[in-house]
């Protein structure tokens, strides 16, 4: 039997737009002499479609373009299409998350979603209601298990910690499939496709069948999905694999010996280059958006992201601001002025004294008697935040912030100042790893894209004079150890002191840690790339205390 994987970029509500691509991709292989096409899940949809799923008009709409979809290939090979489907029955949720199988001009059956996910940043349970086992069908002389996305992700060999009761690849199993696919928009994070082979890799050894596995591309609010969709034999050896971070439609002949694949690892910084690169430009694009202006300050971070819009957008649409203060130092200045050159990007200096000067003035009876500090500070850098987003609204163009992981993590932002924005790029990357993937960059580009000297200097913020980041937070590569182990590893004060840190080091950064959460929760959507983002799957409290 000859499959054909749908590794497509949907645009989450955008039925037309969705059932028009993938009747493409339908059409496109049919000269390949295809039995069956397979989407990823949700694909009519775009994943993950949130709480559009309780509109009825939404869902109407998806129901008459399935019965289009599949009066469209009537001539054409059988499609297994991920979408929503309504529940008959009156108790429970309303939908079903649904495979439907399109053969000769009909929806011929429905295979529902066995396991929900609620946990990070799915919430299933909040929409579907659960199929009490797997489905089955046969094509071409093959009888074939479906799956959709969590319902592999139970194996009782493989899973440390089971979430599920019960195991839906054991009841296929009992039904004597042959090759189970398995409809998946499963998000990236660092590292996560080892992990993924590994396990599809042992389910298709253990049961002795064929294992097709389809994963969504491209970027959709704070999620990237890296596709890499991928085939696995009854050996449990690889034998197909789509590209990573792209479309792509990749046929596989589950009847012939086919060659055996490497598993390559990625550097964790070259698939956070990546993903970011497509987390932008899918935000970007798909908010309608087709220019992007950052401020540049000299700093890694603003370097950085820098060069992901310029590789994601094209130099001609991000423009770069710099808004030097008093306290900017000259090499800031020409450091921003160097990077824009080699990105190859136009400029805008506007200093910003004498507002700081009106500012001083305005407030002048109201500040009296109390010493300067923090709210000079900060007025800096919402003047700044405010120049920033008169140019977005005036130029049409997205403001990106530029702030990383371990300052949003610790509060070292200013709200209303440079968290303003409408996508935060890097949020959801470690100041450590910002190093990294500034390195890798310059690495793959053969040049000094980003310059040496800014990723040398000692990281300030410049509002104050002789700033330096480490005057008030500890070393990076210490305040992202600690930071990892509480975010991540979700453990107490007392287990990260006795992993060896400072206890004065550690019982002040998760206070910095819990005081930051209002800040957080009024943050732009970043892209997440690691296993605990502080986007959609973070769920913390604000008003409470902390006592572990």
């Amino acid at each position: 039997m000859k499959v054909a994987l749908l590794q497509l970029n949907m645009i989450v509500g955008d039925i037309q737009g969705n059932s028009a691509k993938i009747i493409r991709a339908v059409k496109q292989k049919s000269a390949d002499k295809v039995d069956l096409c397979i989407s990823s899940e949700l694909a009519l949809l775009g994943y993950p479609p949130r709480d559009l799923l309780f509109n009825q008009a939404f869902i109407t709409q998806a129901q008459a373009a399935l019965k289009d979809i599949a009066g469209q290939l009537i001539d054409y090979p059988a499609l297994v299409l991920g979408t929503a489907e309504p529940v008959l029955k009156t108790t429970g949720k309303p939908l079903y998350n649904c495979a439907s199988l399109i053969h000769k001009g009909k929806v011929e059956q429905s295979f529902h979603k066995t396991l929900l996910p609620t946990y990070d940043v799915f919430d299933e349970e909040r929409y579907f209601e659960p199929a009490m086992m797997p489905g089955v069908f046969e094509l071409a002389g093959v009888k074939i298990g479906v799956t959709i996305c969590e319902d592999v992700w139970n194996d009782i060999d493989f899973a440390t910690s089971r979430r599920y009761k019960i195991d839906p690849l054991q009841i296929l199993a009992q039904k004597n499939v042959q090759c189970i696919i398995n409809l998946s928009a499963s998000p990236f994070s660092l590292g996560k496709q080892k992990l993924r082979e590994k396990l599809l890799s042992n389910i298709a050894k253990k049961y002795q069948v064929n294992l097709v596995y389809v994963n969504q591309v491209g970027g959709n609010d704070d999620l990237v999905f890296d596709g890499r969709s991928c085939v696995f034999d009854k050996q449990g050896d690889l034998i197909a694999k789509a590209k990573a971070f792209a479309e792509d439609i990749m046929i596989c002949d589950l009847s012939t010996d086919l060659a055996k694949l490497k598993t390559h690892e990625c550097l964790p910084e070259a698939e956070a280059w990546k993903a970011l690169v497509l987390g932008t430009h899918d935000y970007v694009e798909k908010c309608g958006f087709k220019k992007v202006v950052l401020g540049l300050s000299g700093g890694i971070d603003s370097a950085l992201t820098a060069a992901i819009a310029v590789e994601a957008l094209g130099a001609d649409n991000v423009l770069g601001v710099l808004l030097p203060s008093p306290y900017s130092s000259k090499g800031s200045i020409d450091d921003s002025l160097k990077l824009a050159d080699n990105l190859g990007i136009k400029t805008i200096t506007l200093p910003i004294q004498e507002i700081m000067s009106a500012y001083d003035q305005a407030l002048k009876s109201a500040f009296s008697g109390f010493k300067a500090g923090l709210a000079e500070e900060n007025i800096q850098a919402r003047i700044r935040g405010n120049i920033l987003m008169g140019l977005s609204n005036k130029y049409g163009a997205m403001l990106l912030t530029t702030g990383n992981k371990s300052e949003l993590s610790v509060g070292y932002c200013t709200i209303y100042g440079d968290m303003s924005g409408g996508f935060a790029v890097i949020s959801d990357v470690p100041k450590t790893l910002v190093y990294q993937i500034a390195k890798y960059v310059n690495k793959i580009k053969a040049t000094e894209l980003i310059p040496q000297v800014i990723m040398e200097k000692a990281p300030s913020a410049e509002l104050r004079p002789n700033q330096l980041d480490q005057d008030s937070l500890p070393e990076y590569e210490v305040l992202d150890a600690i930071l990892f182990r509480c975010i991540e590893q979700h453990k107490s004060v007392q287990e990260i002191i006795s992993d060896g840190f400072n206890p004065e080091q550690v019982k002040k950064v998760l206070k910095l840690v819990h005081k930051a959460e209002f800040k957080r929760k009024q943050a732009a959507p970043g892209i997440k790339i690691t296993d605990r983002a502080f986007g959609i799957g973070w769920r913390m409290p604000i008003a409470s205390m902390r006592s572990f």
